[in-house]
């Protein structure tokens, strides 16, 4: 199993609504065929209907921002929220959505391409971003996290990983969209909190999402964080190093 490729088999699956192992046979492609597959789907998907999706954005500029809030979260519903959501004026959506219940914003957060929002993701304030991340995080919705990573400024990721504790970190890290970020969020966070996600991938048996994150660290993060692999207990420690080896990967702790 390639770990990249499978968190991208995860992802599609996700966009899909069906379940990962139907589609396991595609685990064999590399991750960039699966994601540009994935971003084909969802041009698709956001493309259809896009005429009568650009009239009713256009139209909801009539209303105030407070009454269309209500509108949206009783009316529209969030798979509707979220194709009209990259259709609208930056600062009107960035109005709306501060206006919206935490719960409804994590669903449209689940249905959104990220793509088509992304000015409106970056100037969310941190509060808001906060809250929607605890819900994702009681929903355990790491690939709707994952998403977003990518397109939230250091003062909001760093905000939002105050709710995020260290198993939902590596859960997130493992589909995020953005796997060249990895390293750079890890520097966001204090060092006692960086060397003790290792010992929760022992603790939770998660090493399959550590050792991918050790896959997209840089040289010395990645040899500080083996050496918190090889300092736990000979059972976790052990788990880690049969996995890399079974894997083919992090050859410094394999071999």
């Amino acid at each position: 199993m390639r770990l990249d490729s499978h968190a991208e088999v995860l992802k599609l699956a996700r966009l899909l609504g069906t379940q990962p192992e139907r589609l396991a046979y595609l685990e064999d492609r590399t991750p960039e065929d699966l994601r540009r597959l994935r971003d084909q789907v969802t041009d698709f998907l956001f493309d259809a209907n896009l005429g009568a999706l650009r009239r009713m954005a256009a139209a909801s500029g009539l209303l105030p921002s407070a009454v269309l809030a209500k509108i949206a979260e009783r009316t529209f519903g969030p798979l509707l929220c979220a194709r009209i959501a990259g259709l609208v004026d930056v600062s009107r959506g960035v109005d709306v959505a501060k206006r919206l219940s935490p719960a409804f914003l994590a669903d449209v957060a689940a249905e959104l391409d990220p793509r088509r929002a992304a000015g409106i993701i970056a100037r969310i304030p941190a509060p808001t971003v906060v809250a929607v991340a605890r819900e994702l995080v009681r929903r355990e919705d790491w690939i709707t996290i994952g998403r977003f990573v990518g397109h939230l400024p250091d003062r909001t990721v760093l905000a939002a990983l105050e709710v995020i504790d260290d198993a939902a970190l590596l859960r997130t890290a493992f589909v995020l969209d953005d796997k060249d970020r990895i390293d750079h969020v890890l520097g966001l966070l204090p060092g006692d909190r960086v060397d003790g996600v290792m010992r929760v991938a022992g603790e939770r048996d998660l090493w399959p999402a550590a050792l991918d994150l050790l896959e997209h660290v840089g040289a010395e993060r990645r040899a500080r964080l083996v050496a918190s692999i090889e300092n736990l207990e000979p059972g976790p420690r052990d788990r880690a190093i049969a996995l890399a080896r079974e894997l083919g990967v992090l050859d410094e702790l394999a071999g």
